[in-house]
Order: structure tokens, then sequence, then C-alpha cells
């Protein structure tokens, strides 16, 4: 009775410190519309498939707001489908400087390997997006054992089935011996929905949205305020485990197997 599969979220968990990629495209993105969107409202919806988080920004009243003291209605799927095509053009851009593993992962992974679980992920980027981050992290020493995106499933987050797929391909089963870690809302849903244990992850996450240098220089009762923050946000989501940081996993997953143990299941 143990966890034998962990599913591990990319960017902003795995590799990009803070998610910082897709953020300052997407704002590029409405800034060549002529709308202006804060960080804040950019990364809300992260973790979703690209052009659903796209749509989501559309729908914030704020944003159609703005959208139609400029143009006069709000944005319809021909707006969404022109801005995703420059999102895209502008991601690629960038998208293999945004690739570096985030501190502790590569020795988490040894640590997880030696205890025979197995490491599969899930993402918001496309299969062509992730050719690229995969292929860079892969150069840095990051390769978990199975990738699924939301081509190669029905819907993207925070629908559970990329969890499914890598459950299916690695072969694990039943869904309460695999658990989920992330940095955003959607990677919570995603984990809770199918049925698996779910870990939130403070630093590096979207959710904190700073880099390195700005957590070590943040004043401590300031970080611990803003940690707190984003804590309570996985809890709302459901999350069963927040942890610091990505390199504490296997902390969480020696509880975990002590309640499983014990007969608990998420």
């Amino acid at each position: 009775m143990s966890i034998k599969g962990v599913i591990l979220d990319w960017a902003g968990t795995a590799v990009d410190y803070g998610c910082f990629a897709p953020v300052a495209v997407f704002i590029e993105v409405f800034a060549n519309k002529g709308i202006d969107i804060t960080w804040e409202e950019a990364r809300k919806p992260m973790g979703m498939l690209k052009i659903d988080h796209l749509r989501t920004l559309c729908e914030m009243e704020r944003i159609a707001g703005l959208w139609e003291d400029k143009y006069g209605r709000t944005p319809n799927d021909v707006d969404v489908n022109e801005m995703y095509a420059d999102f895209e053009r502008l991601l690629f851009s960038i998208l293999a400087n945004y690739a570096e593993p985030i501190r502790g992962v590569i020795a988490l992974m040894e640590r997880l390997r030696e205890q025979g679980i197995k490491i599969g992920s899930t993402t918001g980027y496309t299969f062509e997006m992730m050719k690229v981050v995969s292929a860079e992290a892969k150069k840095r020493g990051y390769a978990p054992d199975c990738l699924v995106t939301p081509d190669d499933v029905p819907a993207g987050r925070p629908y559970p089935w990329m969890i499914y797929e890598n459950a299916i391909r690695l072969g694990l089963y039943p869904m309460k011996h695999m658990a989920k870690a992330g940095d955003t809302i959607s990677d919570i849903q995603e984990g809770v929905n199918a049925g698996v244990w779910t870990v939130g992850i403070l630093k590096g996450s979207s959710e904190l949205g700073l880099t390195e240098a700005e957590v070590a220089a943040c004043p401590p009762e300031e970080l611990k305020e803003k940690l707190q923050a984003v804590e309570l946000k996985y809890r709302a989501a459901g999350a069963h485990y927040v942890i610091d940081s990505i390199g504490e996993l296997d902390t969480v997953i020696a509880e975990i197997n002590a309640r499983l143990a014990q007969g608990d299941k998420p």
C-alpha cells in the first residue's frame, strides 16, 4: 500500500521557476490589440490549455469591458483565434529559454526512482510546445517517464483526462496510489477530479509569481504572508498537501504511504 506514481506539472513546477514564459506573452498579445491586462489577470487561468486560458481572459469582466470600450463589442471567437495565433508565434520564439529545471527536481526524480515510483507529467502546453520544452529540459537532466498534453485527450485541465492517460501508459492503478503535484489552481482541480492525492507547490509557482531572486530578497514576514495566501487558494481548491518547494515532495509521499497503510484514500 504505497504511492506507485507521481504526476508533475511542467512550467512553474518542474521547469521555468515562477512560470514566466506564457504570462509575458499573454500580456503582449493583448497589448497588440490595444488592451492592457495585468500580471495578476494573465496568471489567473494558468495551467489550462493555452487557447482556453486566452478565452477565459477574454471573459473576465474588466478585460471584456476594456475590449467593448475600444471595439464596441466583447471579444468573439475570431478575436480569440487571431490572438492565439499571435500567442503561438511569440511563445515559440522564446520557449526554449524557459526550460531550466527548478532547483531540487532532478534530485527528487532520482530519489523517487530509487523507490520504484514512476514519474508522469501533464501540462497546459500543446504537444508542439512541449516538443520544445521537453527536449530542452532533457538536455538539462529532466526527463519524466511519461508526458501527456491536452492534445492527447478530449480536454485539458481541470478535467482529469491527462492524469488518466498517464495512468494507462504507466500501468498505474488504483488512482489512490498516485499523487499529482502542481503550481496552479487548475493543477489542483485536475488532481482532485482524478481522485489522486494532490499537492500544491509554493515557491517557484505561477500562483506566487516571483523569480527565485525575488523570493530570496523578499523580507521574511512579507514572503510568509504571500506564501500563506497561495496556500489558502490551494486548500480551497481541495489540495491534500501544500509544500514549500518541489524538492520536498517525497516527504509528503512518506506521509501518504502511512495513510494508505491505515486504509485512507484521497
